[in-house]
């Protein structure tokens, strides 16, 4: 038997009708899982989902699972190859229960899954540590406005198979490109990590990632040389901005309307989770909003600490 997960008080009541001949083990059964959100999640990809539940989708899923009543369960999983098969595709062996029944993020339209209505509409970004060169920058494009001589100096990495390979080859600048791979086949080993690793290494000047991961970026080196990162504004010939959408089984019709009615409902909490992560978000005109770091941590980033100076007594 199998609960649907929607949380309709009449569903609530069917399961209870259709338990009472198949015994006390299955009511019970039906009513645990009706008091539980099943999250399909990888337990290592900042800022968007971790096992201590530091990720903006940890954070969107506890949102709907208090407004459900219900509390959050989480089935762990390597986003890679094979993550929604495995996860919300996948049954227990004994019970036969799905392992969990919604994906906090995919893109809206995901051909793996049906998809609720859109609650974030991002873009990808241009990360970078602090340095003269770069001050004024307002977005992407403004990198072209660097000296020839400049421009052709610098190491930027991106990942394959992305939105900024095609960038850098329409302006002439793939000679210039570090390729990284999306995924390594370590699950450890993440795109912002990656990234971190060879921007504080000094390998590149510049990397091009999606937007989340440069606001993690960004609030993690926040001291003094500060990074930043500029959004690439909407393209009519290379998509950079992706609406993202929650994801479930093909079918669960009821369960999908319980999620888009609950997005609908909670836009403002929705948009503050999303703000406090400072990540960059297109609005319907095209507009983009990125607040990557506060005045405040701006002012911080761009001015050496003071370090004093105590003298020994004579």
């Amino acid at each position: 038997m199998r609960c649907n997960p929607s949380g309709f008080p009449f569903l609530a009541l069917m399961c209870v009708v259709l338990t009472a001949a198949s015994g006390f083990a299955s009511s019970l059964a039906c009513a645990q899982a009706d008091a539980v959100l099943r999250v399909c999640s990888d337990p290592n990809n900042m800022p968007l989902s971790n096992e201590r539940g530091e990720g903006y989708e940890n954070k969107i899923a506890q949102e709907l699972a208090r407004d459900l009543g219900r509390k959050v369960e989480y089935t762990w999983f390597p986003q890679r190859i094979g993550f929604v098969r495995h996860t919300l595709k996948e049954q227990d062996e004994a019970t036969r229960e799905y392992k969990c029944d919604v994906i906090i993020g995919v893109p809206a339209g995901y051909e793996l899954t049906a998809t609720t209505r859109p609650y974030m509409h991002s873009t990808y970004a241009l990360v970078y540590a602090a340095r003269s060169d770069f001050d004024g920058m307002q977005s992407a494009d403004d990198l072209l406005k660097l000296p020839p001589e400049k421009l052709q100096a610098l190491r930027i990495g991106v990942f394959s198979r992305s939105p900024g390979t095609d960038w850098l080859l329409r302006n002439n600048l793939l000679e210039r490109a570090a390729v990284y791979t999306h995924q390594s086949g370590d699950p450890a080993e993440t795109p912002g990590g990656v990234i971190e690793r060879e921007l504080a290494a000094g390998k590149i000047d510049l990397a091009i990632v999606w937007g989340p991961i440069a606001g993690l970026l960004v609030r993690e080196h926040s001291a003094f040389p500060a990074w930043n990162a500029v959004p690439f504004k909407p393209d009519p010939q290379i998509q950079f901005d992706y609406k993202i959408s929650m994801g479930v089984r093909f079918g669960e019709k009821e369960w999908k309307a319980t999620l888009d009615e609950w997005i609908a409902a909670h836009r403002d909490k929705v948009d503050a989770i999303l703000a406090s992560y400072g990540i960059p978000v297109v609005d319907d005109s095209g507009n983009v909003t990125a607040r990557f770091r506060s005045a405040e941590q701006a002012r911080a980033g761009a001015v050496p600490k003071t370090i004093p100076l105590k003298l020994e007594p004579q």
